[in-house]
């Protein structure tokens, strides 16, 4: 008998150290003061119920603020810390593609201006896309707001609604990608700090990705600080820069941009003359108008050090053979821009000597602190 009260009081007492060796404290990832260790809850949850994002302190590098007009920003989506630091996360976290093995930065990777140095991607099931990665930066000026290589999406937060569900990409649905994110305490805390709300939903991550996305600027390549008269270029890129405005001789700038324009594009869609039988209708897939078979937005002529291959489907490997396309490989067909006005001779037809002049100064429209800056980086 002894020994059974003795094995009770025992058993009471092992209980008793046990239950004392569980963490107390506020078990609520809602709560500001959240312990992730607390295994029971001791009422102590503290909730912060003002939602005050801090504005992001966007820093416009002088060149574009004097030459650009104010950048583009949503009113429905303005730049917030809080936004800007979500957005981040979620552009370098695997966990939104459907096997957890694919972010957005797999196919925009920061050490290529964030385009892939692949000709196409590939996604989550080893199947590849159709086109070339675009590179991610100087989006806020961006005025038409038409995204991807044929337009079809109409702002960021439209353009990044689409490679989470893409059977090609991440292929994932956005129920799981909600449920989710719903099931990580930082990511909850994150998104109310962010948007002041815990109710996430697939327009919460895409506007924290806009955000983020709009960050990105590249304005520091050795052209733009020719232009601010800290650095001079080779008689070489000089050169160069002529035959770009010539218009009898590369005549870029048309579509391209001048330097008061600092972006090298033109934003808008053209067909370039790639080829006589247009097999990607582009822009005109889009607009349902046969006009716009095989146009393809401009792509930006910033950071070409980087964003190899070229062309909508990356069919050039280098600069010189875009150049040698302009030059002598230009090809008649329905809907060629009038821009392309040597098409009956091939191309503007350059020296060998023009050639190197233009590619010297492509290559100083590159930005090196771009694609090295921290805080673009996870």
């Amino acid at each position: 008998m002894k020994k059974y009260v003795f094995g009770i009081i025992l058993f009471y007492f092992m209980l008793l150290y046990i239950s004392c060796r569980k963490d107390y404290g506020c078990t609520d990832p809602e709560a500001e003061n959240y312990n992730p260790k607390a295994e029971l809850d001791n009422g102590s949850c503290i909730y912060d119920t003002a939602f005050h994002p801090t504005p992001y302190p966007l820093n416009i590098p002088p060149l574009f603020a004097q030459y650009l007009p104010e950048p583009h920003i949503p009113e429905d989506n303005p730049l917030t810390v809080e936004g800007v630091a979500l957005g981040k996360k979620l552009f370098y976290d695997p966990g939104l593609s459907a096997n957890g093995t694919q972010s957005c930065a797999s196919c925009h990777m920061p050490g290529f201006a964030f385009t892939d140095s692949a000709r196409f991607s590939t996604g989550i099931d080893g199947i590849k896309g159709t086109r070339n990665a675009m590179p991610i930066f100087n989006a806020l000026w961006n005025f038409n707001s038409k995204f991807f290589w044929d337009g079809r999406a109409n702002g960021l937060e439209q353009q990044a609604l689409e490679p989470i569900r893409n059977p090609i990409e991440m292929h994932n649905t956005w129920e799981n990608v909600v449920n989710y994110l719903k099931s990580q305490p930082e990511y909850v805390k994150m998104f109310k700090k962010a948007f002041g709300t815990s109710n996430i939903d697939s327009m919460h991550v895409v506007k924290a990705i806009a955000q983020f996305e709009r960050i990105l600027i590249s304005a520091n390549s050795k052209f733009d600080r020719y232009l601010m008269g800290l650095e001079m270029l080779t008689p070489l890129e000089l050169q160069g820069f002529n035959v770009y405005m010539d218009e009898t001789r590369g005549d870029c700038f048309h579509c391209h941009g001048t330097p008061g324009g600092l972006l090298w594009t033109d934003n808008d869609f053209h067909n370039n003359g790639l080829d006589s039988v247009i097999t990607d209708p582009g822009l005109a897939a889009v607009t349902g108008n046969p006009a716009d078979m095989g146009k393809f937005k401009t792509p930006s002529l910033r950071n070409l050090a980087y964003t190899a291959p070229y062309m909508h489907d990356g069919r050039f490997k280098t600069l010189d053979e875009v150049i040698n396309h302009y030059s002598e490989g230009l090809k008649w067909s329905p809907t060629i821009d009038p821009l392309m006005k040597k098409v009956d001779q091939g191309g503007v037809q350059l020296t060998p000597q023009d050639k190197a002049a233009l590619k010297a100064f492509l290559l100083t429209l590159s930005d090196p602190d771009f694609i090295n800056n921290p805080e673009y980086r996870p």
